[in-house]
């Protein structure tokens, strides 16, 4: 049974509108300490809007969010985040590990290189995601699989408390398909996952809970 100080989020009455259409109505949400919540829904149900708010990428109309750490109330969590669509220009001149590294730069010290310890933390992101052939590769000559597995690696090496994954097996091919979700398996013993996806087929076997969000929400009982 989860307890109650082990919750890492609190969502509480959460609504966001746009143009006065809702897209989000009074959503109540609380995520636990290494729980692997499912969100699933159909399109321009709300799913991904969730997500940024919870990132504070978008403020919501009415309610709020909390962050919790050890039973107490902090202002923010260490989060990692896989985005549905990738903003990076592949015309911009990154190698695939310069990607990564920038999943680091918000613990990075002004004009300092990194430190070895986060050179390590890059060089297992690669390894864990199948790409260290690939390291110095322009990330114009990726297929978009290929990127997709650096977009996680720059999620994966900060090494979050809270990975959030927006359709996470976009693009990717089915073989890694696979031992990604092996991966969020591993990465869960110790890490609190939120999960979107319309595969509710694919998510049932891995997921502790999932929600169905389309505007408002309900639980899914497993």
């Amino acid at each position: 049974m989860l307890l109650t100080e082990e919750k890492r989020i609190e969502i509480s009455g959460v609504s966001l509108q746009y143009d006065c259409m809702p897209v989000l109505e009074n959503i109540d949400l609380t995520v636990y300490n290494r729980d692997f919540l499912a969100i699933t829904g159909p399109n321009g149900g709300g799913k991904t809007t969730l997500l940024r708010i919870i990132l504070g990428l978008l403020p919501p109309s009415s309610g709020k969010v909390l962050f919790y750490r050890d039973g107490l109330e902090v202002p923010y969590l260490n989060m990692g985040y896989l985005p549905q669509k990738n903003a990076i220009d592949s015309r911009f001149p990154l190698t695939v590990s310069e990607v990564i590294f920038s999943g680091l730069m918000g613990e990075k010290r002004f004009l300092k290189p990194f430190t070895s310890e986060q050179q390590e933390r890059v060089e297992e992101a690669l390894t864990l995601v199948g790409l260290e052939k690939l390291r110095e590769r322009p990330i114009g000559k990726l297929s978009g699989g290929q990127m997709q597995r650096v977009l996680l690696a720059r999620a994966l090496v900060s090494r979050p408390e809270i990975l959030l994954l927006d359709e996470p097996s976009s693009y990717v091919d089915q073989e890694f398909e696979g031992r990604m979700y092996e991966l969020f398996c591993e990465i869960n013993e110790k890490t609190t996952i939120i999960l979107v996806s319309h595969e509710l087929s694919r998510v049932e076997k891995v997921a502790n809970r999932i929600i169905h969000i389309n505007r408002s929400m309900r639980e899914v009982i497993l």
